[in-house]
């Protein structure tokens, strides 16, 4: 039987519950752990790791605990030094390893620490649950490894500057959270969008992603990261209100997306031999080219193959397919171009609104 896998606490549990603690301190009621709310009102249970009284406040810190969950902060100490002060608003800043907001788009304003609203509102209820109503506090929470694992996450591209982002809409991480991910893929779009385009380049990766910007001079800001989930950032790019995107990236990706499939990775569907088979043999591939395409590995092996039979228009036609199966995968709701690319960046093919989107970005292809 599969051992079930641990749940753990977010960044935003643990700011919220050290505040409580170091409150707690202050008002001389600590315990070796505190009860925090989260925004749907569950209560949670954190434990403390350390705590102390200091003037006019206390500190206090918690160790984040992921559960069972790939998380990049799992075991990173969080800390909240309290102020608190008669008659004022408790007032959130970001010590060291949190970061600040200094792009448009996302769902706290430039210059605001990067604490998200629901890990915003578990702090001031943490407040709120120990202060008398006439007090308030000046609340700073710190990560001290916060800076450098910040490098290991999406904020420098959102424009989150100095460290981690207090996360967590449930308090809660459900282990290996495909959700969880897509989610904060999502937001990228509405930068875009605050920076007044209407139109967005999806990337499945890192590769696709840099020659999109460094050889063809797509201006980076329009350029996000896909990963496996190209159906759930188109699905976003409509919510968003986006009009037009451009798929860009490599054969072995994109191939998939031209045979209807919006999750790529391999273990959920892998179709790209079938799929350049069938497509090559619908423009006169004789069986042999075929048989040679079914016994390759990699898309990149398949190449010489394509070429060797004078059949690269097969390119085009599968970044024909891929922009049309994109578009009714949402309807006819987003305008859809296609670049496929091989891992150095040479074009293999693009369509007509490929070109039409990516001249209206500006980029240097002829």
């Amino acid at each position: 039987m599969q051992k079930k896998m641990r749940s753990g606490i977010t960044t935003g549990t643990c700011a919220a519950a050290a505040t409580k603690a170091a409150l707690m301190t202050w008002s001389g009621s600590f315990t070796e752990g505190v009860d925090v709310t989260s925004p749907q009102g569950t209560k949670i249970h954190v434990k403390i790791e350390t705590c102390e009284k200091i003037m006019n406040g206390g500190r206090a810190s918690v160790i984040k605990d992921a559960g069972d969950d790939p998380d990049v902060t799992h075991g990173t100490l969080i800390i909240a030094e309290v102020q608190v002060q008669e008659g004022i608003d408790t007032v959130l800043k970001a010590g060291i390893g949190v970061g600040t907001v200094t792009k448009p788009g996302m769902s706290v304003a430039i210059g605001e620490p990067a604490i998200n609203p629901g890990p915003r509102k578990m702090i001031l209820q943490a407040v709120q649950d120990v202060l008398p109503d006439e007090y308030g506090a000046i609340v700073t929470i710190s990560i001290p490894d916060g800076e450098r694992l910040a490098k290991r996450t999406l904020n420098p591209t959102l424009g989150i500057v100095g460290g981690l982002s207090i996360i967590g809409t449930t308090g809660i991480v459900e282990p290996m959270s495909e959700d969880g991910f897509k989610n904060s893929l999502s937001p990228q779009i509405n930068m875009v969008k605050a920076l007044g385009y209407d139109q967005v380049v999806f990337a499945p990766g890192k590769i696709g992603q840099d020659i999109a910007i460094h050889r063809y001079g797509i201006p980076a800001e329009t350029v996000l990261q896909t990963s496996n989930f190209i159906g759930h950032m188109l699905e976003s790019a409509v919510q968003y209100n986006m009009k037009k995107v451009l798929l860009f990236g490599h054969l072995g990706k994109l191939v998939k997306v031209a045979a209807g499939i919006f999750h790529t990775h391999n273990r959920m569907a892998d179709a790209r031999f079938e799929t350049l088979a069938a497509y090559m043999a619908a423009a006169g591939a004789p069986q042999q080219a075929i048989l040679e395409i079914l016994a390759c590995t990699t898309t990149e092996g398949a190449m010489p193959i394509i070429e060797q039979y004078q059949l690269q228009c097969v390119y085009q036609t599968l970044a024909e397919r891929a922009s049309a199966r994109a578009k009714r995968y949402v309807f006819g709701d987003l305008i859809v171009g296609t670049v496929i690319v091989t891992l150095q960046g040479d074009i293999l093919g693009l369509d007509d609104t490929a070109r039409e989107i990516g001249g209206s970005l500006g980029w240097n292809i002829k």
